[in-house]
């Protein structure tokens, strides 16, 4: 019987995917597996993701990376959560905090028990009782595990990050585990009789290059999954309206914000994203409601510091590949599909697609029931992720533009509305099948953006009233003293992990 293994791995495309899959794959595969990257000069990466969510690390330490070293190598800071302005109705904010918010008790979540003392009179924030929350705003970052000699859990973070140095960090970690680039630009992809795999690509240089497996990480244009395989995208507009982004960098200020923002406007919104050497910004907006001359100006008169560049555009189409993975062609990254960065979830589903490559590889006949568990698995999570960044857009109350109305009064997903519904009745959620955001964050987008449940869980009146004030208020005072003991973030940076000047 032939050898069928994988021995020729073929990723098409560089940037943020491209590396991340080199740089996995070179870990894991071993060195009896050939991994070549072709990419060209000439083709600009989109490269505008630079916040990342906390499973990030999870990535980190499969490559075993420092963590100081990474963060010094990438201008990046230390990333708690998104902050929302604007959003529910002009004037309020609120932030979506990594971690955990205050403390379960039994088998009843805590937020039920701040909803009675809510439901009370009582006045305080679900916020009050998360330290991810009371760290950010207060500009204070530090690895902490826990929270003293408690059971509480400590801060939960993330990264922000300059995407270019990201690629070339994770280029130099994949090239000295033996993956070879190779730079040209495809001209033509040969596919083979009788099953229709991709057999080879031709470079304009005339080189041809073969593999038995191929990760298309082309961009929007999907080189591979859809130019040569004609997979198919599913359009999901109607639902995330915003089709176009403009993206410049601005000078850095103080303080040195651990966390995130995102700013809506009339017809769309801006992100600040802070780095150790400038602030990445950015709009997202839907054409249909606002011209790229007037979000361009919005953009640059919303600016923290003095602009370095001029706003760069981009276009998009917010949905999905039919197929994620079809013959012996795996898409990551933008050729696999997109939905706009209100989440920090792009680069998150690169590393998603590739753990899951990794636990389903194939041999060379790439079997259909392994396709269609990949397949199954993958749609699963970006509907579940498309789900969370509707209800941001339903769940507002805003009727200043003819935007926000149109986003108020749109049919959503039935997943979504019942989740919606669910929460609203009596505040029950809960996390489905490869659902990336747990139900502390479900929670807080859903509060934040002022749905409010009607009651809370019967089992939460088990505590006296004297009972329940005097857990709210120790675990208030104890995150508190936490919080405040830590270092500012830019100190943090300044003693463990600060960048050399560019």
């Amino acid at each position: 019987m032939s050898d069928q293994r994988i021995r020729q791995v073929i990723i098409v495309g560089g940037g943020t995917a491209g590396w991340m899959a080199a740089a996995t794959l070179a870990k894991t595969l071993g060195p009896s597996v050939a991994i070549r990257l072709i990419e060209s000069d000439e083709i600009a990466t989109v490269g505008v993701g630079e916040a990342t969510i906390p499973q990030i690390k999870l990535f980190n330490g499969v490559l075993g990376l420092d963590e100081d070293e990474f963060v010094r190598e990438t201008q990046g800071t230390f990333k708690l959560g998104i902050e929302f302005v604007d959003w529910g109705r002009p004037g309020d904010r609120y932030l979506h905090a990594f971690g955990a918010v205050g403390h379960d008790l039994g088998q009843i979540p805590f937020h039920h028990y701040w909803l009675r003392h809510r439901q009370a009179g009582g006045d305080t924030r679900l916020w009050d009782y998360s330290l991810n929350d009371m760290s950010a705003h207060a500009g204070r970052f530090g690895r902490l595990a826990t929270v003293g000699e408690t059971r509480l859990p400590g801060l939960a973070y993330a990264f922000h990050f300059d995407a270019a140095l990201y690629a070339r960090y994770l280029r130099k970690y994949a090239e000295q585990r033996g993956v070879v680039r190779t730079e040209g630009k495809i001209q033509q992809v040969t596919l083979r009789e009788p099953d229709g795999f991709v057999a080879s690509v031709t470079l304009e240089s005339g080189e041809v290059i073969g593999g038995d497996l191929f990760i298309d990480c082309s961009g929007f244009r999907g080189l591979l999954i859809e130019g040569a395989l004609k997979t198919g995208y599913e359009d999901w507009s109607h639902w995330l309206p915003c089709d176009r982004a403009l993206a410049v960098p601005s000078a850095r200020t103080e303080p040195l914000l651990p966390y995130t923002r995102s700013t809506a406007h009339s017809a769309g919104w801006q992100w600040r994203i802070p780095l150790q050497h400038r602030t990445g910004n950015g709009m997202v907006y839907c054409s249909r409601h606002l011209g790229d001359d007037e979000a361009a100006a919005t953009l640059l008169a919303n600016l923290d510091g003095e602009a370095l560049a001029d706003p760069r555009p981009l276009k998009f189409v917010t949905g999905r590949r039919r197929k994620f993975w079809n013959r012996n062609v795996v898409a990551l990254g933008l050729a696999s599909g997109f939905m706009e960065p209100l989440e920090s979830t792009s680069i998150h589903l690169i590393q998603s697609g590739l753990s899951r490559l990794l636990s389903l590889f194939p041999d060379k006949r790439c079997d259909p029931v392994v396709i269609d568990e990949y397949n199954r698995q993958a749609g699963i999570e970006f509907e579940r992720i498309r789900d969370f960044l509707i209800l941001h857009y339903k769940a507002t109350t805003r009727t200043d533009t003819p935007f926000w109305r149109e986003c108020a009064a749109m049919e959503i997903p039935e997943t979504l509305a019942r989740k919606i519904d669910l929460f609203r009745n009596a505040g029950r959620l809960y996390r489905e099948d490869e659902d990336l955001f747990a139900e502390v964050s479900w929670l807080q987008v859903l509060l934040g953006q002022g749905i409010n449940p009607t009651t809370h869980h019967p089992l939460a009146d088990g505590l006296t009233d004297e009972q329940l004030g005097g857990f709210l208020s120790d675990l208030r005072q104890i995150l508190g003293r936490a919080a405040g003991a830590l270092p500012a973030h830019a100190d943090f940076i300044t003693r463990h992990c600060k960048a050399p000047p560019l």
